[in-house]
């Protein structure tokens, strides 16, 4: 096991030089700068601003002195300069992964026990009801939903409040409209997990024991049926906390999808870099903790051979 965590960490250390090369490079290749705004800034002031943040060193001196301010915890934001990009981070943060998490909550609960009736009433309409309404979500994406969720459940059914983050309330269309999209995915996973776990021999052995077809399906069945599940949840909790930035924009949720949103239009290279590397970092650490899930679940996997 600690031999799949130290291999998995050492594989993630090219791919995060790449992302921060990739990165850097197209935030460069982007049309204007930090200063450019709608006011012409005089060509000295302009000159000792790009000196003072290094803009006229080479793009590799630039580089380094980016990634050493990350390294050292103080990378400074061209848009809030009395404040560090991680501080804004550490700041905007939880309030994403509140989000991402009860969206995976959503997902998981609504995914899960439709994949699973699904499979045992194969062919029936509990198989074809949410097989057709997973597929319309995997149509429907997120910034669709959630205007269609503000529409009915607050301006017209007045239930709940359509922006904001302030009431717990505010939390349930955020969640929908972001869970759903995955809910669907997870739903046909594990309605195809399951169907292959439910015509193997064990199984039959257990029917033929005499356990009730629940005992037999929650006992025997779900380890090895979610398996392909737990295989997407890597890159399900990276796509939930990613893809928040449109939610956050549609529900105005002050997370970090919208300043890195700003970041982008504002062309504050820093807080781009930072934020991507922040979220390279994470993803990177969850799909290690799914790996680590997989070989628990999966005991043909524990001699490392298989991964």
């Amino acid at each position: 096991m600690w031999r799949l965590i130290l291999r998995r960490l050492l594989q993630a250390i090219p791919v995060l030089l790449a992302i921060s090369l990739l990165t850097f490079a197209m935030v460069r290749l982007a049309p204007g700068d930090p200063f450019s705004d709608e006011r012409r800034v005089p060509e000295d002031i302009r000159v000792r601003l790009e000196a003072a943040y290094g803009f006229d060193q080479p793009l590799w001196k630039q580089y380094l002195r980016h990634m050493g301010h990350l390294a050292r915890g103080d990378l400074p934001s061209f848009r809030y300069p009395d404040r560090t990009v991680q501080e804004i981070i550490a700041e905007a943060f939880p309030v994403s992964l509140e989000l991402g998490a009860l969206a995976l909550l959503v997902a998981l609960l609504v995914g899960v026990p439709a994949g699973v009736v699904a499979a045992v009433r194969r062919n029936t309409w509990l198989d074809h009801l949410p097989m057709s309404l997973a597929m319309s979500g995997i149509c429907l994406p997120s910034f669709v939903l959630g205007p269609l969720l503000i529409l009915v459940f607050a301006l017209k059914l007045r239930w709940l409040n359509p922006l904001g983050w302030d009431q717990p309330a505010d939390r349930i269309l955020p969640a929908l409209t972001l869970g759903l999209y995955y809910a669907a995915y997870i739903a046909r996973l594990a309605r195809g997990g399951m169907l292959e776990i439910l015509s193997q021999d064990f199984m039959r052995t257990a029917r033929a024991k005499g356990l009730p077809g629940w005992l037999v399906v929650v006992r025997h069945g779900l380890r090895g049926g979610l398996l392909p599940v737990v295989t997407y949840l890597g890159p399900a909790s990276a796509g939930l906390l990613t893809g928040s930035f449109a939610v956050e924009t549609i529900f105005f949720i002050p997370g970090l999808g919208r300043f890195f949103v700003t970041a982008a239009f504002n062309r504050d290279y820093t807080m781009v870099m930072g934020t991507v590397m922040f979220y390279a970092v994470l993803i990177v650490l969850l799909n290690l903790a799914v790996d680590v899930v997989h070989v628990c679940l999966d005991p043909r996997l524990r001699d490392g051979k298989a991964t």
